[in-house]
């Protein structure tokens, strides 16, 4: 398996490649994030790439605990007056390493889903790394609800990747492309339309 930092900086790149040929109406488009436009979660992702062990702490205890609010902080800190500006922070931080107390592969989980957050709304395509996407999926499958996984959202199901040797839980196979059954585990409905099988009446 590749490093996790190495499959992150290609994703963060990736993403800065594509962001520089937006124009300022697409910057503020509604992203798959209710409530946050495509600025709001660029600076979201630079806000992440910057975020620490102690920092996470510190900046929670700000917010008094609450993750949504904690969230709102960080972008309001992060966003720059314009989208040049928010750009150029996310290609300041492309090749950071920081990160909170949590599983590498939540690295991955916020590159690719937050990727898609403000792709899929622009109709820009990206092929991400598939090893990125299993790891995002693998983690977003064991990982509860509350701590930004999607373990709840697929109980009941099997999972089965139409591109990857991929197959996770038990029950009425939901079917379809990995980077779609991992935006459905992460709580992202509209990548329904592109899975298939008897399980799929038990998500969205």
């Amino acid at each position: 398996m590749k490093p996790v930092w190495t499959l992150v900086h290609a994703e963060r790149q990736a993403l800065v490649d594509d962001l520089a040929t937006l124009d300022d109406d697409q910057w503020e488009m509604q992203s798959l994030c209710p409530g946050w436009s495509v600025h709001d979660v660029v600076a979201h992702l630079v806000n992440n790439a910057k975020v620490t062990r102690l920092g996470i702490i510190r900046d929670m205890a700000r917010a008094r605990f609450d993750f949504d609010r904690q969230n709102a902080n960080g972008v309001a800190a992060e966003k720059g007056a314009t989208p040049a500006e928010t750009l150029t922070r996310l290609d300041a931080v492309v090749a950071a390493t920081n990160t909170p107390p949590a599983p590498l592969d939540s690295r991955l989980v916020e590159e690719v889903v937050h990727g898609e957050d403000i792709r899929r709304p622009l109709g820009l395509r990206h092929e991400y790394a598939p090893e990125a996407v299993v790891r995002a999926l693998g983690y977003q499958a064991r990982t509860s609800v509350k701590v930004g996984g999607g373990k709840q959202r697929i109980a009941g199901v099997r999972l089965v990747a139409t591109d990857a040797d991929l197959a996770i839980g038990e029950g009425p196979q939901v079917r379809g492309p990995a980077l779609s059954l991992l935006l459905v585990t992460s709580g992202r409905d509209v990548a329904l339309a592109d899975l298939t099988g008897p399980g799929l009446t038990r998500l969205g």
